[in-house]
């Protein structure tokens, strides 16, 4: 690990990795150091992800208003730098105000003030500036690392949906994941600044989220007003002692609009000060059918189960491998090289994919490209031929990432892939890590050749290698790598029948519906 303090150093730095590496991604993990767990879950995620991991510790004036705990911000750089080794960070960037252009010699700098609709309420009204000053850093940092991808967490909610904006408004070429909020075994979520809270005060601080979890529960229970979900959490923490109520409110998760009813989603956020530490949570809410994330490894059935889970929860089952068949099988129709960058990620961004019933119980599902439909034509040998070219373009995977999202937004489908719990559908009701050994793998993928008649197969020990070498390349590629999410369940399916697979991860979905 390598720790830098100086803009040149970290450019230095980067470009000697780009130049070794040119397939790895780049991954960003901006803090404000005190790091704890839910630090560590973040660099933990930007690891597992990433070729490259970045680190920056900036404690940044631009964020504090005139009152606020600036100077006695927590800092313990030291301890710090031993999580960021321990979780085998690659570079750490801890720059000096004025090497960032903060600072008295320069009062006019340039800032990013993002839209006041979404600055202005929230923890806004009560900290005028500091979302222009976290989005001015923000670009700053992300102009200067150019990574792939930036990990934040969740209970930062308000701040993420105002980067997810910046990202989208000023197109930026990174790809903003989105961690759960971590909690300790009482439920209290982490923050640097847990650490003020005498034992009176922290206990005190629970009722922020027992306040939430009950909300929630009565969520569950059916309840869908914001009369109903705010009514008694705001009586609760009014009643709670040593706890000032600073605000409580139900809003749409991605424009920050305050919300009568939840109809798909709705973000319940909350800031209380407990003795004179401010403190904030939130818990989203989803009001729709389940969606059920699959991933894994090749070779470990995920097609099949995916497929037959689908089917038995009735739930549409979002093929993603037809939505890359079907832009290639556009590119053909077209006369277009599917190896020309520009072309595909035109056609993936000005096409529509939409997917019906499968033309069989259990068969492949019909698909329509604009109005074309092309559930057969997408299944040739011409087409077969062309999808790992198109896929291998990132601007095409960004395309479809984004229709699949679109297409997700009700709930109600299962999808497999590499990322789908991670990348595609982090808020995922489910998430399944489906695997096998590489020797199971390697095993039923010889019983599968010999079945077709196959001849001049590998040994099994030379298919388990290749299987564990695919494995390797898969989880270290810069464009959807596979992970397993943090909150997935990781079935081994070693000594299953596909039955029994589907049947375990059909237990695990929630049986209320909407």
């Amino acid at each position: 690990m390598r720790l830098v303090k100086t803009v040149a150093a970290l450019r230095c730095a980067l470009g000697l990795f780009r130049s070794t590496a040119e397939d790895a991604a780049v991954g960003l993990v901006p803090t404000m150091g005190a790091l704890h767990v839910g630090h560590r879950s973040l660099l933990e995620r930007a690891r597992s992800q990433c070729g490259f991991v970045v680190v920056t510790i900036f404690v940044n004036p631009l964020q504090f208003g005139p009152q606020e705990d600036l100077a006695r911000y927590p800092r313990d750089l030291a301890a710090d730098l031993a999580i960021c080794e321990a979780a085998g960070v690659d570079l750490v960037f801890v720059p000096e105000a004025a090497e960032l252009g903060v600072g008295p010699d320069r009062p006019a700098l340039t800032q990013v003030i993002p839209p006041a609709e979404l600055t202005d309420r929230l923890c806004g009204r009560s900290r005028p500036g500091h979302f222009q000053g976290v989005a001015t850093i923000v670009t700053k940092l992300f102009n200067l690392v150019q990574p792939d991808r930036a990990f934040f967490g969740q209970k930062d909610a308000q701040q993420v949906t105002i980067l997810r904006r910046l990202v989208r408004d000023l197109d930026l070429p990174v790809e903003l994941v989105v961690c759960p909020t971590v909690r300790e075994a009482d439920g209290l979520a982490l923050s640097s600044r847990n650490r003020y809270l005498t034992p009176t005060e922290r206990e005190q601080a629970l009722a922020l989220s027992r306040s939430l979890q009950q909300a929630a529960q009565r969520f569950q229970d059916g309840a869908r007003s914001a009369a109903e979900l705010l009514d008694p959490l705001r009586a609760e923490l009014q009643a709670a002692p040593g706890v000032a109520l600073d605000y409580a409110e139900l809003v749409e998760p991605d424009s920050l609009q305050p919300l009568a009813v939840v109809t798909e989603a709705g973000l319940l956020a909350v800031a209380v000060v407990v003795g004179t530490t401010r403190m904030i949570d939130n818990w989203l809410l989803q009001a729709r059918k389940p969606i059920v994330a699959i991933d894994g490894p090749a070779g470990a059935g995920k097609s099949t189960v995916t497929r037959q889970v689908a089917q038995q929860l009735g739930l549409l089952y979002l093929d993603t491998g037809a939505m890359y068949r079907s832009i290639a099988w556009l590119a053909l129709d077209r006369g277009l090289d599917p190896a020309d960058c520009p072309a595909m990620a035109e056609l993936a961004a000005s096409c529509t994919i939409r997917f019906g019933d499968p033309i069989a119980p259990g068969g492949d599902q019909r698909v329509w490209v604009d109005d074309h439909d092309v559930t057969q034509a997408i299944r040739t040998p011409e087409v077969t031929a062309q999808v790992s070219t198109v896929a291998a373009h990132r601007e095409v995977r960004q395309a479809l990432v984004a229709q699949q999202q679109a297409i997700g937004r009700q709930g109600g489908l299962v999808a497999e892939g590499r990322d789908i719990g991670t990348q595609v559908f982090p808020d995922a009701e489910v998430k399944i890590f489906l695997t096998a050994t590489p020797r199971e793998r390697a095993r039923r993928r010889l019983q599968d050749w010999r079945d077709r008649g196959q001849a001049d197969l590998p040994s099994l020990e030379d298919l388990e290698a290749s299987i564990t070498e695919r494995d390797r390349l898969d989880s270290t590629r810069a464009v959807s790598p596979l992970v397993k999410a943090a909150d997935a369940w990781e079935l081994v399916t070693d000594g299953l029948t596909i039955g029994q697979v589907v049947q375990a991860i059909i237990d695990r979905v929630p049986s209320h519906t909407p």
